[in-house]
């Protein structure tokens, strides 16, 4: 008679039945595990919020995985907005969407240069925005319309591999004018970057933080690494800079400050629109004394 044996279970109910030893020996530690004290990277996203999104709709991801998808919205490319159960349909939806993290009231922008012309001038070689969740939801390398004579990799980081199938300024430069358009933004000398991107915006929506008073020092400004030290507790730009970090950490520092800085941003609005509105007093008292001297 063939004997039976009994078969294992896939999940043991009596962890101390298990041998404590297998023939493979004690599992080894991974080399690259963090401690368990490892403190956290506050510059990390604090929300998933990712989305598929396609030209004119938009539709939030409930769930997915190979076997279905479900989707909440407005509707999306492909007519597709409900349950399906074919992979191939989902590929399909996939390759017509781009996935995005949503777009927030507050973006924060950082850009690395290269050098043209003669090597002194500066050209967009990089950039990068993310949402107030310090999502990443547009990061580009950039072909500047003129010949690249200095990468700069030991501060940008950018090398001549990575600008072979970048995308052209024109291209990148509209994209950001229609994500940051309507928007707050922030960033660390902002000016720098919007001029390398030849792009104005409103004042009244730019939060720089090297420009923020509370940062300042003795009315002089700080560098963004020592403003990430001091008021995060983090260390950037150790070497090659990274626009992530840097957008991220201008994005942090201005959330820290964000009621009292929006509160003074109000303050001088109304300050400023006191001053306009005691000159349209002043001009016609002027304006009839003029009239009075040449009559």
């Amino acid at each position: 008679k063939l004997k039976s044996f009994a078969k294992p279970s896939r999940h043991s109910k009596n962890p101390q039945s298990e041998t404590p030893n297998s023939i493979l020996g004690k599992r080894k530690e991974r080399p690259n595990s963090e401690p368990d004290d490892a403190k956290p990277n506050p510059l990390m996203p604090t929300n998933d919020d990712s989305r598929l999104y396609a030209p004119s709709k938009e539709v939030e991801v409930g769930c997915f995985d190979s076997y279905f998808v479900v989707f909440k919205g407005y509707g999306c490319c492909n007519n597709f907005n409900a349950w399906d159960s074919k992979p191939s349909h989902i590929c399909n939806l996939l390759n017509d969407c781009q996935m995005y993290d949503s777009m927030t009231d507050v973006l924060a922008m950082d850009c690395e240069m290269v050098g043209v012309g003669q090597g002194n001038k500066s050209a967009l070689g990089r950039v990068t925005v993310v949402n107030k969740w310090r999502n990443v939801i547009y990061d580009e390398f950039v072909r500047p319309v003129e010949h690249v004579v200095d990468f700069r990799t030991h501060i940008s980081g950018i090398r001549p591999r990575d600008l072979r199938k970048a995308k052209d300024f024109r291209v990148v430069q509209k994209k950001v004018a229609e994500l940051i358009k309507g928007r707050i933004l922030v960033g660390h000398a902002l000016h720098n970057d919007l001029k390398a991107l030849l792009l104005t915006h409103p004042k009244k929506d730019l939060r720089d933080t090297s420009e923020y008073q509370p940062f300042l020092k003795e009315g002089r400004r700080k560098a963004l690494r020592h403003l990430a030290a001091e008021v995060l507790g983090v260390e950037i730009q150790n070497g090659e800079h990274c626009p992530v970090d840097d957008a991220r950490a201008a994005m942090l520092l201005y959330s820290k400050n964000r009621k009292e800085w929006e509160r003074s941003v109000k303050d001088q609005l109304r300050l400023k629109e006191k001053q306009k509105k005691r000159k349209q007093r002043k001009k016609p008292k002027a304006d009839i004394n003029h009239s009075l001297i040449a009559s």
